[in-house]
């Protein structure tokens, strides 16, 4: 039997028709891929899905469900030379595949290919319309990819996969090994994935930049002291302009309780801000004014959440208390 050229992992949990959606944007690269399922214990049947599209299935029991454990599950499965990683909320592009097998066929040093990440639909919430445009980054050499990327298997064996123990930033986390091993990070402009982020709520969009201190804490604590001390800036950053904005509501309060006409440039220092992010993000949505100024605005509310996150991670770790997955949505590898 010959070897396949690609081996598509895909993770998820509890995805559901997005699963179906995700299996299905990969079915007419499969003639020349293997294709992996790996389900973090899902309740659906999401294995048994998988398994009617023709996918090897792998299902993880018991332990905490990272995608990171997932991921590894996968790509030592895998018997291509290249692995292509998805999550279950995607939606693959066709075309993507073969431009980033062009490009590390061509690069030696290139382990890791991603391309561009958008939001299926951002007219269902203001929350994905909004949060699209996180995803939008120059393309070029880069320090960091997502979880939807295609790697150089040999390079991923080499530093022994994803890290099984993080919860959130273990894809930036391993591109930081792979950097250290003479390795490249290739963002090319080319469309990749269409995610279903399926935000609704705010207490979905605080669990998810919450999950994000998680990451900001754990990483830049493991790294503090090396010589490349990844993320501590950022960590260091929030937990000034969160604990900023954290006391700029109740001094708000007491100054409009005084009826001082000081409160007008105060209640005016969040728009300002919010103006001045939307100018340096201007680049990813041309003309959308209004868009940018929200997405401004975003840029510091969630330093709030960011912050909890954080704290929650340091104080569970000074009282011992078991980590656990932190979920946004229904599906915990979103």
């Amino acid at each position: 039997m010959k070897e396949p050229r690609l081996s598509i992992v895909i993770i998820g949990r509890n995805e559901g028709d997005r699963l179906v959606s995700c299996l299905q944007s990969v079915g007419s690269i499969c003639a020349e891929a293997e294709l992996i399922y790996v389900d973090s214990a899902s309740t659906d049947g999401s294995s048994q899905v998988a398994g009617d599209f023709g996918a090897q299935v792998i299902v993880l029991h018991g332990g905490i469900q990272t995608a990171a454990r997932a991921r590894n599950a996968g790509w030592q499965r895998a018997l291509a030379p290249y692995v292509l990683f998805l999550d279950g909320d995607t939606i693959l592009n066709q075309d993507f595949p073969a431009a980033a097998l062009k490009v590390l066929e061509s690069e030696p040093s290139a382990a890791a290919v991603w391309g561009h990440r958008r939001e299926l639909h951002p007219e269902h919430s203001l929350y994905n319309r909004v949060l699209d445009l996180d995803w939008i980054y120059p393309a070029g050499i880069t320090e960091y990819c997502g979880g939807d990327v295609v790697m150089r298997l040999s390079a991923l064996a080499e530093i022994e996969g994803y890290d099984p123990s993080l919860i959130a930033g273990e894809e930036p986390e391993l591109c930081r090994r792979l950097r250290a091993r003479g390795y490249r990070i290739v963002h090319i402009d080319f469309p990749m994935t269409r995610h279903d982020l399926n935000m609704m709520r705010f207490s979905q969009y605080w669990r998810r930049a919450e999950r994000a201190g998680h990451a900001y804490a754990e990483i830049s604590d493991r790294f503090r002291r090396s010589g490349d001390p990844m993320w501590l800036r950022e960590s260091n950053r929030n937990l000034l302009s969160g604990g900023f904005w954290i006391g700029w509501l109740p001094v708000s309060l007491m100054v409009g309780a005084l009826r001082s006409l000081w409160i007008i440039p105060w209640l005016a220092l969040l728009p300002l801000l919010s103006a001045r992010s939307a100018w340096k993000a201007r680049y990813k949505a041309p003309g959308q004014t209004m868009l940018l100024l929200l997405y401004g605005l975003h840029s510091h509310v969630q330093q709030i959440p960011i912050l909890v996150g954080q704290l929650k991670y340091r104080l569970g770790r000074r009282s011992g208390e078991q980590r656990k997955q932190i979920e946004y949505k229904q599906g915990a590898n979103a």
